[in-house]
């Protein structure tokens, strides 16, 4: 789409919007911004642009404006039914999330990641891995860097790596990634979504506009990411951690094989840094992504086995009186802490809660019945959690996250683990899930030297 002089307003002024807005500006459009906070909730985001010349509606959304428009961009945080979009889109307006807008100015081939759980650390490994061969890379999208920002820049990259969340996913219209990689599919965000499925659909806009000369990196051990094979057009490159595959990349016995039209390498994984049965599936979609695009096993292999990981994500905290702390704010749903508990056989304080987001508990149960000793609810979400889980072992509802720490340090025997994944988001108690990890940590750190008694 040619932007110049065209009429684009951009839905939603948070870091998205901002990158966006300062693109459209260079292009020579005429932009207008809208947001329903107000402009003192804004102030940091309006400062990053006061030296641009845009039109602002703050604190309401004017239907006039999304009906005049000629291009509608949408920052991920906006959800896609808000009447005046939906009235947009019912009038012909074109509506876009900010991913496919950058996607019409990057050329670059490029690696997509979406899933529930296991975007970040594989997003990062792939970019990694990808760097360590010898390709200038871009990552960003959900993770870091807006993609628009590279765009914008106009830097030459070889590779591009970018994750996506459902949210982005909902905007795309040609965006098309070389590869595309579906990690899992659990249960999220059921307060945006009117249904699992509807969620599922967002998801499976990473394959719409792939042909066959792309990939879709599948997890075939989630049977509805495998249920989804049959209808892509893209060229289904599977994986799995739990059967051998003869095409495709799989795990057994200490070793991750990649086999592709006769092209088979091997990578021992006693020495991977990144631990964890759910990490052994980010690292065999890192690998598939890139040796895919024509990237050299050595130095890849060199790449894994150097990835400490990342911040946030089943992080070892401390051990004190016997007792290891792991942090994993970043666990912000069911799915997610399920691949967490399975990394632990038993002795388990499970420390969770926080907003609940209007999914299952459920699938937790056969785990907390059988290797959680101590549960630790917190939160707005603690007593639905509590009537899910309570029942199956020793848990208590704490009034706050130093209540919690607390507690676990006073239950949890030595030889034990400790926890802190929450399974909610932070937004009922915290800014995001990185403040509820640092304090979490601050706490623990704190404890050290009490003792148990």
């Amino acid at each position: 789409m040619e932007l110049k002089d065209k009429k684009v307003l951009i839905v939603g002024l948070a870091r998205t919007g901002v990158a966006v807005a300062r693109f459209l500006v260079r292009a020579g459009a005429q932009v207008t911004v809208t947001d329903m906070a107000e402009e003192e909730a804004l102030a940091e985001s309006l400062a990053a642009l006061a030296d641009l010349e845009i039109g602002y509606e703050l604190g309401r959304h004017v239907p006039y404006s999304f009906l005049m428009a000629d291009l509608i961009v949408v920052s991920p945080g906006v959800p896609m039914d808000i009447k005046p979009l939906v009235m947009a889109r019912a009038q012909k307006r074109r509506v876009v999330s900010e991913v496919e807008l950058a996607s019409w100015f990057i050329t670059a081939p490029m690696v997509a990641i979406t899933g529930t759980n296991g975007k970040t650390t594989t997003t990062t490994l792939t970019g990694e891995i990808f760097r360590a061969c010898g390709l200038s890379t871009f990552v960003g999208g959900n993770i870091g860097n807006p993609l628009i920002e590279l765009a914008s820049s106009g830097e030459q990259v070889e590779r591009v790596v970018v994750e996506l969340s459902s949210f982005q996913l909902e905007g795309v219209e040609s965006f098309r990634p070389q590869v595309a990689v579906l990690l899992n599919l659990t249960e999220d965000h059921l307060d945006r979504y009117a249904s699992f499925q509807e969620y599922i659909d967002a998801k499976l806009r990473i394959f719409q506009n792939q042909g066959p000369e792309d990939f879709a990196v599948l997890n075939m051990d989630d049977p509805l990411v495998a249920g989804c094979a049959g209808r892509l057009a893209a060229r289904v490159f599977p994986m799995s951690r739990l059967a051998e595959l003869a095409e495709g990349i799989s795990y057994r016995d200490g070793f991750i094989t990649f086999a592709h039209r006769g092209r088979v390498l091997r990578f021992g994984t006693e020495g991977f840094r990144l631990k964890g049965v759910h990490n052994l599936d980010n690292i065999m979609a890192s690998l598939a992504a890139t040796l895919l695009m024509r990237c050299d096993g050595d130095c890849a292999y060199a790449a894994v086995s150097s990835f400490k990981g990342l911040p946030h994500r089943m992080e070892f905290v401390a051990e004190i009186d016997g007792v290891a702390w792991y942090e994993d704010s970043k666990g912000t749903n069911v799915g997610s802490v399920v691949k967490s508990l399975e990394s632990f056989d038993s002795g388990i304080t499970l420390i969770a809660g926080g907003k609940d987001k209007g999914g299952s508990y459920q699938p937790l149960a056969p785990l907390v019945a059988e290797r959680v000793s101590h549960l630790v609810l917190i939160g707005e979400a603690r007593e639905r959690m509590n009537e899910a889980l309570g029942g199956l072992t020793d848990t208590y509802l704490a009034a706050s996250l130093e209540d919690a720490v607390e507690c676990a340090r006073r239950r949890t025997e030595p030889g034990g683990v400790v926890l802190f994944s929450p399974a909610c988001s932070s937004f009922d108690m915290f800014k995001n899930y990185e403040e509820r990890a640092e304090r979490f940590k601050a706490l623990v750190r704190g404890a050290q030297g009490k003792g148990r008694a």
